[in-house]
């Protein structure tokens, strides 16, 4: 080991130990590998979010509507939307909360669309992803 690498013993104004050159280098080495690894599963759960889809109705639910409260309907009902042919995206829903419609749809039956997602509950298709579009507002 070089000399500059053992600590002297000598403290600074305050008391305490100076800490070595190689002591600092290793405490840094240690930071940026810390953030190095952080930093790439933040941006994998921030893509998940945007790539998770919401089914409208569940596929439990398929072929019934849903009213302007978001409620499953039987189907026909007055006033209900069918529902959507494909799900929708994180991204999409994330939008739509923000004030765009749904893609696909008229104003009315997305604003119906999203009163379902709101109402969605553990165990339904689609929460998770509900619920990691919510956290991350």
């Amino acid at each position: 080991m070089e000399n500059s690498d053992i600590p002297t013993g000598q403290a600074d104004e305050t008391g305490e130990a100076v800490p070595s050159r190689r002591r600092m280098l290793a405490l840094g080495a240690a930071g940026v590998s810390a953030a190095m690894t952080i930093r790439p599963a933040f941006a994998q759960t921030a893509v998940s979010v945007m790539n998770c889809q919401i089914p409208v109705p569940g596929p439990t639910e398929a072929g019934k509507y849903i009213d302007a409260a978001g409620k499953l309907v039987p189907p026909g009902t007055k006033g209900a939307f069918p529902g959507s042919v494909r799900p929708f995206t994180g991204e999409e829903v994330k939008r739509a909360f923000r004030g765009q419609s749904l893609p696909g749809t008229t104003y009315n039956q997305s604003q119906a669309y999203l009163q379902y997602i709101r109402r969605l509950q553990a165990g339904q298709s689609g929460f998770t992803c509900f619920a990691s579009i919510t956290m991350s507002r």
